[in-house]
């Protein structure tokens, strides 16, 4: 039997724009994991063809992409899944920080567009703020750290782009409202804000929705199942593989040398909301990913919710997420359940730096 919380919605499939005119999908493709790579490992092209041709047949067009994603194998695999479907798709692809000097920028601009197979971007985000722990995130060549590329000149090449013709619109992504205010110094044109939205990973409600909201700035949720945490796969701590544990929602130790954050995490508060959607999601007949992703898709601050999808099947299993409206009391009692790991984890947006270190400010 189907939930009784199950309601068709395609017609609000699309529909999304905000003062600054991005046409969003409610949800969008979060294309980290095609070309195959360390991360994530292989992904199979002919999935990645399917993802895209149901996507877009189911009314979605929001596909994220980087740069750095697979080194660029993301963008290329993007670029042959959208061939003869480019007019129907709004890409969305970034920059590093430490690339972001004038001539640099514009230079990686031209390898994305060559990778994707296409003559301009529908939005081009700065991947991280410029700042020094952000650019060592993506480098460790000494004369970048020591001399950064300006706030200034990244936004003055961002609109130059905009002015050729070759990305509609520009974007930041992971940036703190005093990042923005910084940016819009620069740039008044910024339409969209990509971060880290979940049911446990819940910062940016504290300052940042509110910010975009009255600046009319769109914001794009990624890593709405917190990488696995909340499908229900995991049942403890000690079952999520090292390389997903170095967030600071778990203790240093767990991601056994690949965390940087040197705190003791929020493992119990984490699991005891697992549990909870565990429960919920018995209740309602639906899965936990479904309960997690329908969360976020609930919040009317996010304009865009990004999922990653690797088939048919986990795309056509999120779409049922769509379908899902929770009722109130169990919005609540999510809420109310979940904001022992914000109070624990506190108001930065940034989990993988430790919170009096962000790189989001």
């Amino acid at each position: 039997m189907p939930s009784p919380c199950l309601t068709k919605v395609y017609k609000h499939t699309m529909g999304y724009t905000n003062k600054k005119g991005l046409p969003l999908s409610r949800f969008g493709i979060g294309c980290w994991a095609f070309g195959g790579g360390e991360y994530w490992g292989g992904q199979d092209q002919k999935d990645a063809d399917a993802v895209v041709s149901m996507a877009i047949e189911r009314g979605i067009n929001v596909f994220d992409t980087a740069r750095m994603y697979n080194d660029g194998a993301s963008e290329v695999s993007l670029g042959k899944a959208l061939k003869g479907k480019r007019d129907k798709a709004f890409v969305i692809s970034k920059v590093s920080p430490a690339k972001a000097y004038r001539k640099t920028l514009k230079a990686e601009c031209e390898i994305s567009l060559k990778n994707l197979g296409t003559d301009h971007l529908d939005l081009y985000m700065m991947h991280w703020p410029i700042n020094p722990l952000g650019i060592k995130h993506f480098t460790n060549d000494p004369e970048i750290i020591a001399r950064p590329p300006t706030t200034e000149e990244a936004f003055a090449a961002l609109s130059e782009l905009k002015k050729e013709g070759k990305i509609r619109r520009i974007g930041v992504s992971n940036y703190g409202v005093t990042q923005l205010k910084e940016a819009a110094a620069f740039c008044s044109e910024i339409a969209a804000d990509e971060l880290s939205y979940n049911i446990i990973s819940r910062a940016i409600e504290v300052d940042v929705l509110p910010h975009c909201a009255s600046q009319g700035i769109a914001v794009i949720t990624s890593m709405a199942l917190q990488q696995g945490v909340l499908t229900g796969k995991y049942k403890s701590a000690e079952d999520i593989p090292p390389h997903q544990a170095h967030s600071r929602h778990f203790a240093q130790e767990r991601g056994k040398g690949t965390s940087r954050h040197y705190e003791a995490g929020a493992e119990a508060e984490v699991f005891r909301t697992v549990e909870l959607l565990r429960e919920l999601s018995r209740e309602l007949g639906v899965t936990m990913a479904q309960v997690s992703i329908a969360w976020v898709l609930a919040n009317p601050g996010v304009a865009c919710a990004l999922i990653g999808c690797r088939n048919e099947k986990q795309l056509a299993d999120n779409f049922r997420a769509m379908e899902l409206k929770l009722p109130a009391e169990i919005v609540k009692k999510i809420n109310d359940t979940s904001k022992e790991v914000l109070d624990k984890l506190g108001p930065s947006p940034d989990y993988y730096e430790n919170s009096k270190e962000s790189r989001i400010y």
